[in-house]
């Protein structure tokens, strides 16, 4: 393959090919001439040993696959297939030539997830579409007190006395949170402590394999039955619920007991080490649900509702559909229509907290602070408030307080323009969730599922990118032809003038 190197962003010329010679105007072409590919080569390799096992997969062939299978929603196995059947998936990733073996097994796409983090993606993501970076990929600001570079007290005010030099402001700051469900079953109590019985029972099965006599009795047959008999019944009661919870709490303790036991005599080594991560996470959550059954409550810190996926937590978020979710919460703030993370949590929190650290960084980035930040009524409380009056940001939104009687025309043609330009936030969460399969993250792990988050913008980013370029070079190409018709238009009328007025002078 030989490339043409422009500004550090390499064009594909040529991709050996069975087929002839490939479209340049494909969009995956077109994609890859987009991305840094070597840019960030550096900071991957790093993460491996130089001189210990077969060399590591380019970082072009990690990412280009995790973006293909962005893209495609295909598992693992079929986003491998996929490239095996296409040559521009080929020569996206990278590959010299088409070939038709798999460049690689369909298990490496795990290894990918390991190795790639969502820092790198969003190091790449800031990268393309932050302007405020030099080449070194660094901010043109070097990030320091930014609010002495404009006269900003630490008491919040403006220090305006020796000084005429006022901040000026520009652009548009769009923020917002939402939360990405995890791909796991709606958590009930009775449930969890069933799925947690009967890995114990699995384990007790392995122990006892290896340390023979007499096999413990773990009822399981009767513990099954009593888990049946509740969830047939459509609307349980109350009492029915918790005695049904009673029932499992026991038959998970007596489970427990059984592989404390077993462990002291043959040791923890005989178990598997999904078996190891298990029990500690079942020990956890059977201490959680026996304080709840005990003090006759709902809720407990750091509540588990997955034993495969421990750290997804309840996120409640107050919509009429869906009260609570089970997944991350994401901190989005958008500039120029490009979406970037701003803080990724597994633990429910406020994200009016963000608001001053998402304009520091804004700050840090452009030089100057946004002219306007458009954020829900959440955000509007009154630190939020006073940051932005002492620094001009008009922060969007009803003022706090009773309503006002009489309120003035242009400041509510001014709220109902910035709801409306506030709707480009909510459009890229219900494009990245339906669209790029974040409304259910299928990803098990928290580095691959916080991964998996960072992949779907960046992957939006570079497509709205794309479509800017097209309509680019389409109205470029459109003034192009408009200019060319003029000049024959005004060509073909200076001819029919200068005939008729020969007519007129033979006449």
């Amino acid at each position: 393959m030989s490339y043409k190197t422009d500004k550090g962003q390499k064009t594909i010329i040529e991709f050996l090919s069975p087929f002839g010679k490939l479209n340049q105007n494909n969009r995956w072409l077109r994609m890859a001439s987009l991305i840094p590919w070597e840019r960030f080569e550096k900071k991957y390799i790093e993460r491996f040993c130089p001189d210990n096992g077969r060399p590591a997969v380019s970082f072009r062939v990690a990412l280009g696959t995790l973006l293909i299978q962005r893209e495609t929603g295909f598992s693992d196995v079929e986003t491998l297939q996929a490239i095996v059947e296409n040559p521009y998936m080929q020569c996206f990733i990278g590959l010299p030539s088409f070939v038709i073996e798999p460049p690689f097994c369909a298990s490496t796409i795990v290894n990918f997830r390991k190795y790639i983090t969502a820092a790198m993606i969003d190091e790449v993501n800031e990268y393309l579409f932050h302007p405020g970076k030099d080449e070194d990929g660094d901010f043109d600001s070097d990030g320091g007190d930014e609010d002495a570079a404009v006269g900003i007290g630490k008491s919040g005010d403006v220090d305006g006395a020796g000084s005429d030099e006022v901040p000026v402001n520009s652009g548009t700051l769009v923020v917002d949170a939402t939360c990405f469900p995890a791909w796991i079953a709606y958590p009930t109590d009775v449930g969890l402590l069933n799925e947690a019985r009967e890995k114990l029972e699995k384990m007790v099965d392995v122990l006892h394999s290896h340390s023979g006599g007499a096999k413990p009795r773990t009822y399981r047959r009767l513990a099954r039955r009593d888990y049946l008999r509740f969830v047939k019944q459509k609307k349980p009661k109350k009492k029915v619920v918790r005695r049904a919870i009673g029932q499992q709490l026991r038959y998970v303790k007596r489970d427990l007991g059984y592989v404390d036991g077993l462990i002291s005599r043959v040791g923890d080594g005989v178990l598997p080490r999904v078996h190891r991560e298990w029990l500690g996470i079942i020990r956890l959550l059977y201490d959680q649900q026996e304080e709840m059954y005990e003090d006759r409550k709902h809720s407990v810190d750091n509540r588990i509702v997955s034993i495969s996926q421990s750290h997804v937590r309840p996120i409640v978020r107050g919509k009429s559909r869906s009260p609570v979710e089970f997944g991350s919460k994401v901190t989005l703030s958008v500039v120029g229509g490009y979406s970037f993370v701003e803080r990724l949590s597994w633990d429910a929190y406020n994200e009016s907290g963000d608001l001053i650290p998402c304009l520091s960084r804004y700050r840090a980035i452009y030089g100057c602070y946004p002219e306007r930040v458009l954020v829900d009524k959440l955000f509007r409380n009154r630190v939020n408030l006073g940051y932005c009056g002492a620094r001009g940001i008009r922060l969007s939104g009803p003022r706090l307080g009773r309503p006002v009687k009489e309120v003035d025309k242009s400041v509510l043609s001014v709220e109902r323009v910035d709801s409306a330009d506030r709707n480009v936030v909510e459009g890229c969460f219900g494009v990245v969730k339906m669209r790029y399969g974040l409304a259910c993250v299928r990803a098990r792990l928290r580095s691959g599922s916080e991964l998996c988050v960072s992949l779907g913008f960046l992957w939006m980013n570079l497509k709205r990118m794309l479509r800017f370029l097209l309509s680019y070079l389409f109205s470029v190409i459109f003034r192009v032809f408009s200019s060319v018709f003029c000049i024959f238009a005004c060509f073909r009328h200076s001819r029919l003038f200068a005939f008729q007025n020969m007519g007129q002078l033979y006449a």
